[in-house]
């Protein structure tokens, strides 16, 4: 019998790298991850696990030798302790130049919609400098850019159906207007795996088929859980201090202003066709009996 192809999964036991790494098992390929995490029992020792080790370049090389694509989840959605934007961006330089040392012929990395190394945010910044180092480290590469993420674990869709089911008023910033645009993580990795068996070298969004304001995805989710809390629309500043309150009270980080920012600027949409077809308000329905019944850290499932 022939060896399965190895391929390598930035974070096999988080959102979206657990998708992927669920796909290539069922297309028999073998599967390789580099996490911070301890295994969870869902892959029943089907996946190889080992740490990352930014620190050690040699390590990560060795890690990595044998396997022929690397799906690269790899990123921060805020500075935690010592972890800032520049870090994860050094690190993902050093797991680029060790995928390209330890043989790796293609990368499909997970990025985000409209970034750009001009941007004032260093979540966009960083996530257009990935990119670049991506492109210029000569392997073949497909980037995927999402605006949003939905699904099972998905932490954004859940916590504002938590809050939609446990607060009598929701602060939105701003006017409400500014656009969504989310895509079904098992979506985003059917593309990814697709793109990760092609040659070509590629940049596309990964978007869903719907398209909302702000508060038009309020007014969704919040008639998925049948609640009907009144959205108040507020200045930035006054809603960034109400989440930092109550992000103390729930010891995790809500919204950062730089999250804010992001949105107002609709950042969070693209303006390419879409090309995942599972629509948001459909899954919503479909999970609504769970949807928002218990609140989800950030914090707790990244740095703890």
């Amino acid at each position: 019998m022939p060896l399965q192809e190895l391929n390598a999964v930035t974070g096999a036991f988080g959102f979206s790298g657990r998708s992927i790494t669920r796909r290539l098992l069922a297309s028999g390929k073998q599967v390789l991850t580099l996490t911070s995490k301890i295994p969870d029992t869902e892959f029943e020792g089907r996946v190889q696990v080992a740490p990352f080790d930014f620190d050690h370049p040699e390590r990560l090389v060795e890690s990595l030798r044998g396997a022929s694509v690397l799906y690269n989840t790899y990123w921060i959605r805020f500075a935690h302790g010592s972890l800032t934007f520049d870090k994860a961006v050094a690190n993902s330089r050093a797991l680029v130049s060790a995928a390209k040392a330890a043989g790796v012929k293609r990368i499909v990395h997970v990025s985000i919609a409209n970034p750009s190394l001009e941007s004032p945010l260093p979540y966009y910044n960083g996530k257009a400098l990935v990119e670049q180092a991506i492109r210029e480290s000569g392997m073949s590469y497909a980037i995927l850019r999402p605006a949003v993420l939905f699904g099972d674990k998905g932490i954004l869709v859940n916590n504002i159906a938590w809050f939609l089911r446990h607060l009598p008023v929701f602060a939105a910033p701003g006017d409400g207007n500014y656009g969504m645009q989310p895509i079904f993580v098992d979506d985003l990795a059917d593309l990814a795996v697709e793109y990760g068996a092609r040659e070509e070298n590629a940049t596309i969004d990964a978007v869903g088929p719907e398209k909302f304001t702000f508060d038009e995805w309020l007014a969704l989710i919040g008639e998925a859980v049948n609640r009907r809390t009144l959205v108040m629309h507020l200045p930035p500043d006054l809603v960034r201090l109400a989440t930092g309150m109550m992000s103390r009270v729930l010891g995790d980080v809500i919204l950062t202003g730089d999250e804010v920012k992001g949105l107002m600027a609709n950042l969070l949409v693209s303006e390419q066709e879409p090309n995942a077809p599972t629509k948001l308000t459909e899954w919503m329905h479909a999970n609504s009996s769970w949807l928002g019944t218990r609140y989800m850290s950030e914090v707790k499932a990244h740095y703890r």
